[in-house]
């Protein structure tokens, strides 16, 4: 008797419907909380948040790693579909701004998960290569496509521009003035124009 084939990868079960409601829910709500907690928020308060009951919250993310984890990578997902999105729609050095602004969203959510996404990081369970790659080639794009433009400068590196937005982002933490970010963020986009 011959064996039966093994179901093809999209024959296996999907998640249901609410299944998947409810883990975007949670995603969502640790989302907000990171980026909104001085400390790292509890897995009962982002359940309570996402409108769910702690089971469900570990059974989507059975421990903080995998929740943080998940949060990681969906923003770097969602900056750099945010870099293609902008540039469809806008000129480049408008994009780039605006990217700025989803990049500094980026920059707070990281905020209230920094001890664990830090330790899993030192445990190899994240790689910065690979997220620092996906990242460079987003604003290599914008660049490209300014410099094709001439709305910025041809020489402009994404590296470059990396460090420079990191940084000003992290003096902008530290001095807590409202608005700072924007108006050292503007400054940057002053030096990425023709001269």
């Amino acid at each position: 008797m011959a064996a039966e084939p093994s179901p093809s990868p999209s024959a296996r079960p999907q998640p249901r419907a609410d299944a998947a409601r409810n883990r975007e829910a949670v995603l969502a709500a640790a989302t907000r909380a990171f980026a909104t907690s001085d400390t790292e928020p509890s897995m009962r308060e982002i359940a309570r948040q996402a409108g769910v009951g702690i089971a469900t919250a570990f059974r989507h993310f059975p421990a903080r790693e995998a929740l943080v984890e998940a949060v990681y990578r969906d923003q770097v997902v969602r900056l750099t579909a945010g870099a293609r999105e902008l540039l469809a729609e806008h000129p480049p050095a408008r994009a780039l701004r605006l990217w700025m602004d989803l990049f500094a969203e980026w920059q707070a959510t990281k905020h209230g998960m920094t001890d664990t996404l830090l330790a899993m990081i030192d445990a190899g369970e994240i790689s910065l290569a690979h997220s620092r790659q996906e990242l460079l080639s987003a604003i290599t794009a914008i660049l490209d496509a300014g410099a094709a433009a001439g709305d910025i400068r041809a020489d402009a590196r994404a590296d470059d521009l990396s460090a420079a937005i990191l940084g000003m982002l992290a003096v902008a933490a530290k001095s807590g003035e409202p608005g700072q970010a924007g108006r050292l963020l503007d400054m940057l986009m002053d030096g990425v124009r023709p001269r």
